[in-house]
């Protein structure tokens, strides 16, 4: 029934799909973060370097600095790329573990 759709709603499709098309795009640069930091996990030489909480702030100050050169939300990158960051060190900490 066409009386169900709102004004807007074929912005609100294209928008939905071009998000979806970044997000293909995100996941793509994700697999290859996670091949880059599971090649770090091999190298290093225990869980502290793992960790390393001085390269967290030093990425974050990098991502916020990067944010306002973009135009994005500092914040909202900062929060992304800390949850980013924390899965990836778990991720980075089971890699250097198993020696893999």
């Amino acid at each position: 029934m066409e009386a169900d759709r709102g004004p807007g709603t074929d912005q609100l499709t294209d928008l939905r799909s071009a998000i979806d098309g970044l997000d293909r795009e995100i996941v793509g640069l994700l697999a290859r973060r996670e091949q880059l930091v599971r090649r770090a996990g091999r190298l290093k030489a225990d869980s502290d370097a793992v960790r390393a909480p001085a390269r967290v702030e030093q990425v974050i100050a990098k991502v916020r600095a990067l944010a306002d050169e973009s135009g994005a939300d500092p914040a909202v990158v900062e929060a992304t790329y800390r949850a980013m960051i924390g899965a990836f060190i778990d991720l980075e900490l089971r890699v250097h573990r198993a020696g893999d």
